[in-house]
């Protein structure tokens, strides 16, 4: 019998290699890249004198339009503010607070108990949405309301000027045709917090400028 030959040395085996996984995102490089870039177009715009003024008076075309607009508004519905916001629950729950109001101010028809209106007491600075419980008017046309929010337990003549028992048209500023609700949340938070204000119109006007929509 011929003896066996030997068996060859097993190889060694194949290392393996395994990738590595990426690094994990860093939440603020996104925004810090978009920030770098809107500077980088500003500052690009900026070298070119023309192409800024002319993005500047977009931007002021942009403003006198939204005055144009709103002076429009107050021709046709005749009120000096045609739209309002409501800033309490005192209408609750026909109104709620953040809710548009869209008014009017025409003399036909005329006031009637049950309407909404807005008026503003000479000496404060917020106008007030209640509701019409009576109104008086005389033989010449000129009328006296007495007015009381849907959620309060008295009228409103705590809330009149002193000794004043009822409104007449010159506090009036329009009466209510359709509401939107919740919208106007927007403003009251601007009003509430006025840095946000600025930094929403400052961020709108730079938008503006560099030609981003």
């Amino acid at each position: 019998l011929k003896p066996a030959a030997p068996s060859p040395p097993a190889k060694p085996p194949t290392p393996r290699f395994c990738r590595r996984a990426p690094p994990p995102p860093v939440p603020w490089r996104a925004p810090m890249e978009s920030i770098q870039q809107y500077v980088g177009e500003f500052r690009e715009l900026a070298k070119r004198p023309r192409s800024f003024l002319t993005q500047i008076l977009n931007l002021a075309c942009i403003v006198f339009s939204a005055l144009m607009l709103w002076k429009g508004l107050m021709v046709a519905t005749r009120s000096e503010s045609p739209v309002v916001v409501v800033l309490s629950g005192s209408m609750e729950p026909g109104f709620h607070r953040g809710d548009i109001l869209f008014l009017t101010l025409y003399d036909d028809p005329p006031l009637l108990p049950g309407d909404v209106v807005v008026f503003q007491i000479e000496g404060r600075d917020i106008p007030i949405v209640h509701r019409t419980m009576n109104v008086h008017e005389d033989n010449k046309g000129v009328y006296n309301a007495l007015t009381k929010g849907d959620n309060n337990q008295v009228d409103d003549r705590g809330l009149y000027a002193h000794r004043q028992l009822f409104i007449g048209k010159k506090e009036i500023m329009g009466r209510a045709q359709a509401f939107l609700p919740y919208v106007g949340m927007i403003t009251i938070w601007l009003n509430d917090y006025p840095w946000l204000k600025y930094i929403l119109i400052g961020s709108m006007g730079f938008f503006v400028i560099i030609g981003r929509e």
